[in-house]
């Protein structure tokens, strides 16, 4: 079955020319990340523990 994500979100990164990446979330938690200029039924999906290591990884990527 295929999980239905709503909420989608733009990232505050992406560009301004409309290519973006879109975060949204399913019913179970799941994270469902897009580019949004693309085939919209292709995503990663991240558990949500797996998201919140994947998010502080890019922060601490940054600093």
């Amino acid at each position: 079955m295929t999980k239905h994500f709503t909420g989608w979100r733009k990232s505050r990164h992406s560009d301004p020319n409309g290519g973006c990446v879109e975060a949204g979330r399913a019913a179970d938690g799941t994270i469902g990340v897009r580019d949004s200029k693309g085939d919209l039924s292709i995503m990663l999906e991240f558990a949500p523990k797996d998201w919140a290591t994947f998010l502080n990884s890019l922060r601490e990527t940054r600093a």
